[in-house]
């Protein structure tokens, strides 16, 4: 079985079976098999598969026709150019997130001391560290991403504080100079809509927020309040059609309240600076 076959079996097999982008889908696996990059397919069709690279590349087949996510197989995600570790304990990072990091590094340059609020694989807390040179912390309700987040981390250089705890509450008042979040989102009515991979394989613990969707950026804003510094701000993933409920949560102190679309026009984050007193 040369490449060649192999990707043409691969991508009818994946293309019968409904699955999206399946000529991509095929490469990915076949490389990831292979232990090369998807380069190497093109320059050498006539490579002959192993027993062994055949066996892997027919069991990464069988899992993506099952549902599962082409990410969780190769146990990576590119997020802001760098190369991050995902497992099924956490969300697979998405190009719309990347919006929250370009918020951030536009409004809040100045900030030293930065925080990732269910930070799942670290790709926020991580990359803020990264490219601000900031003292980076990352909490996480879950214990499982947090070891994920941990070992991203260490592999990208990055040092930061990882803490098991729900949002904000393992910190002190008026701590931080920018607080950032791709919270849960999806109302629960929701759930049977979504995509199966998304469904059926992403943890539900960082996909529902409750009934309404909002329940979470409710508990941040007002958790935002008491360990921000004065001039600090908060910046947080939308889902679709949040702005205007999630606009609504901020008053008082809050100030520059500001809402960025990503590329399709879709508002996709929210900002607001805090300018109260102490928490």
């Amino acid at each position: 079985m040369t490449v060649r076959t192999a990707l043409l079996q691969g991508a009818q097999l994946l293309e019968e079976s409904a699955v999206g982008v399946p000529r991509l889908t095929a490469e990915v696996l076949l490389a990831h098999a292979l232990g090369r990059e998807r380069a190497y397919l093109f320059g050498h069709p006539e490579h002959e598969l192993s027993e062994m690279e055949w066996l892997h590349y027919g069991r990464y087949l069988h899992e993506r026709i099952q549902g599962k996510p082409t990410q969780y197989i190769t146990k990576c995600q590119e997020f802001y150019g760098r190369e991050f570790r995902v497992t099924p304990d956490v969300l697979i990072p998405r190009p719309e997130t990347e919006h929250v990091v370009e918020t951030a590094l536009r409004l809040a340059r100045g900030a030293r001391r930065v925080l990732d609020v269910g930070c799942g694989s670290g790709i926020l807390a991580v990359t803020l560290r990264l490219e601000m040179r900031v003292t980076a912390f990352a909490t996480d309700i879950s214990p499982a991403a947090i070891q994920v987040a941990v070992r991203n981390a260490r592999t990208l250089g990055a040092p930061v504080e990882f803490v098991v705890c729900d949002l904000l509450s393992a910190f002190a008042g008026n701590s931080m100079d920018l607080i950032v979040s791709n919270p849960p989102y999806v109302p629960l009515g929701d759930k049977h809509g979504l995509q199966r991979e998304v469904r059926d394989w992403e943890p539900h613990v960082a996909l529902f927020a409750g009934q309404t969707g909002l329940e979470i950026y409710e508990r941040l804003v007002r958790e935002a309040e008491r360990v921000l510094h004065p001039g600090g701000w908060l910046i947080m993933e939308l889902g679709f059609n949040t702005r205007d409920r999630v606009a609504d949560m901020f008053s008082g102190p809050w100030q520059d309240l500001e809402a960025s679309p990503d590329l399709a026009g879709i508002p996709r984050v929210m900002a607001a600076r805090w300018q109260g007193g102490p928490g």
